[in-house]
């Protein structure tokens, strides 16, 4: 039997292009496509579809998240990319990843490739540890992988998984991708959201809005919940470095946001007292689209006033603002790690049903 040699790969950075029918759009649109494949793929479910127009509304502002990846090319064919996203902030020591291939074409050496282009990428930054996500399908049987938490599992025989353990990551945390429903009854999440303001009391009210942009009133206070997210969510083994958050930040995802055609609808909880913004939740959607399903960005309250039930109100809040805003949309779908109970006890009373999972895996780089 004779062996026959695959023609070599070809590895190109991804160039960020003005505009989407630019003559340098190609590998870009590849790119979003390939993502597309690879999450319905892996998922089972279309919900994770991004828009290229998404895509480069966030690329093209680089001031706060540096982007950049690479494409993997056979006889002029782009058969997998790898996209890289790091923290501008000074000091920061970590690189996100996601590395994507054609699934007809996982196992030929693609993945590799392309990741030692990352792994390259993150040293020539001064990243010591690189971290990523896969995604996996419920009920899949077979043997399960669990991650350090003790909490949630994976397949451990898919092909991913596999990947990752074969290359030097560890499996730190699993998260729920969970679905609500947007077309069914809503009175358990209105007795709900009753039920928690009384907990509540008078010492807190919901606000909320529309954005971009954000309401200048409200800025400072946004801007700091939100920074609260890098330090009060569960990590599990993964490193999630601490960000700086002010107002004119808050302005710039704006911005970005915009740029992206996205709507987004923020109810928050503000303690009365002292103006804080103690807890809030986005649901956001392309405008171009309004027949997708509807993503849960943040979801946060605020470990000092955790125990009133403040994140049932801003859940329960904002979906029944939604399903006024945006009554085309079917569906929302958001994400948790399966350590964070309450925040998925929440979920399940509402309504929401697991729909797939992801790993969470961090690899720490040999020093060269």
């Amino acid at each position: 039997m004779t062996d026959i040699a695959m023609p070599r790969l070809t590895i190109g950075r991804i160039v960020v292009p003005a505009t989407l029918d630019a003559p340098d759009a190609g590998p870009f649109l590849e790119m979003v496509r390939i993502a597309n494949a690879v999450c319905q793929h892996d998922a089972g479910h279309d919900d994770l579809r991004q828009k290229p127009t998404e895509l480069l509304g966030f690329w093209q502002d680089q001031t706060d998240w540096g982007q950049t990846g690479f494409w993997a090319e056979r006889d002029g064919v782009i058969l997998g990319v790898v996209t890289l996203r790091y923290a501008q902030e000074a000091g920061t020591t970590t690189l996100d990843f996601d590395l994507m291939v054609d699934p007809e074409h996982w196992g030929e050496g693609v993945e590799e490739a392309l990741l030692a282009a990352a792994e390259d990428e993150a040293k020539v930054l001064g990243r010591t540890i690189i971290q990523t996500w896969t995604l996996h399908r419920p009920g899949t049987p077979g043997p399960k992988l669990t991650p350090s938490t003790g909490w949630g599992d994976i397949p451990a025989q898919d092909r991913q998984t596999v990947f990752q353990r074969a290359n030097g990551f560890s499996l730190e945390q699993v998260e729920r991708n969970s679905a609500f429903d947007l077309r069914g009854s809503f009175s358990l999440v209105e007795s709900m959201l009753a039920d928690a303001v009384a907990v509540a009391g008078d010492d807190y009210r919901v606000v909320a809005w529309t954005s971009p942009p954000t309401p200048d009133e409200f800025q400072d206070g946004y801007a700091y919940a939100i920074s609260r997210m890098s330090t009060d969510v569960p990590q599990g083994g993964m490193v999630i470095e601490e960000e700086t958050w002010d107002a004119e930040r808050v302005r710039r995802r704006d911005a970005r946001l915009a740029a992206q055609g996205h709507m987004v609808s923020v109810a928050c909880v503000q303690h009365v007292p002292t103006g804080v913004i103690a807890a809030y939740n986005e649901l956001v959607i392309t405008e171009a689209d309004r027949t997708g399903a509807t993503h849960q960005y943040g979801t946060l309250v605020l470990k000092e006033h955790r125990g009133r039930r403040l994140g049932t109100i801003v859940k329960c809040a904002n979906l029944i603002r939604w399903r006024d805003l945006v009554p085309e949309s079917p569906r929302v779908s958001t994400f948790n790690a399966e350590e964070n109970r309450h925040m998925l006890d929440i979920n399940e009373a509402i309504g929401f049903v697991p729909v797939s999972y992801a790993g969470a895996w961090k690899k720490v780089l040999a020093e060269a």
